[in-house]
């Protein structure tokens, strides 16, 4: 995969972003892509935190992928840092690809980098192939996550 390039995301991504992340069951119930007014917002605010890492995977001058990495400094485990991976998508032409793979050694590998040791990420409980995916790159499915809309 020598001609993909993967980089900080900008705002002129912002619609290829969006797109992915409609592109699936859950996806099409919770995003928005004809307004991209509150992902302009969110993308700001992203790109003003040093410990938000959005990233997109391009090839041929088009978006095939994103995830973002949050870098969090911490307490416990003895003052460990963690990083959390999310919103990862692949689009759907590169499905399979490895694509997904590069990305996920990408944000394990910045892990390090910033001195986390820890990484986790969370999957919808519906997303059997993604959980398949995550425990074949070594993920271990180790909590019970919770959620509360606010």
């Amino acid at each position: 995969m020598s001609d993909l390039e993967i980089r900080p995301a900008t705002a002129e991504d912002l619609e290829a972003i969006v797109a992915m992340l409609a592109d699936d069951p859950l996806g099409a119930q919770r995003e928005s892509p004809d307004d991209l007014s509150p992902y302009v917002a969110a993308f700001e605010r992203l790109a003003n935190d040093p410990q938000q890492h959005l990233v997109v995977a391009v090839r041929e001058a088009r978006v095939v992928g994103t995830l973002q990495l949050t870098i969090i400094p911490g307490l416990s485990r003895r003052g460990a840092t963690r990083s959390i991976i999310e919103g990862v998508r692949i689009h759907a032409e590169e499905r399979g690809s490895g694509l997904g793979t590069l990305l996920i050694e990408w944000a394990v590998e910045e892990s390090r980098r910033q001195g986390c040791r820890l990484v986790q990420l969370t999957s919808d409980v519906t997303r059997t192939d993604a959980h398949r995916f995550y425990e074949r790159l070594g993920f271990e499915a180790s909590h019970l996550g919770f959620k509360k809309n606010l």
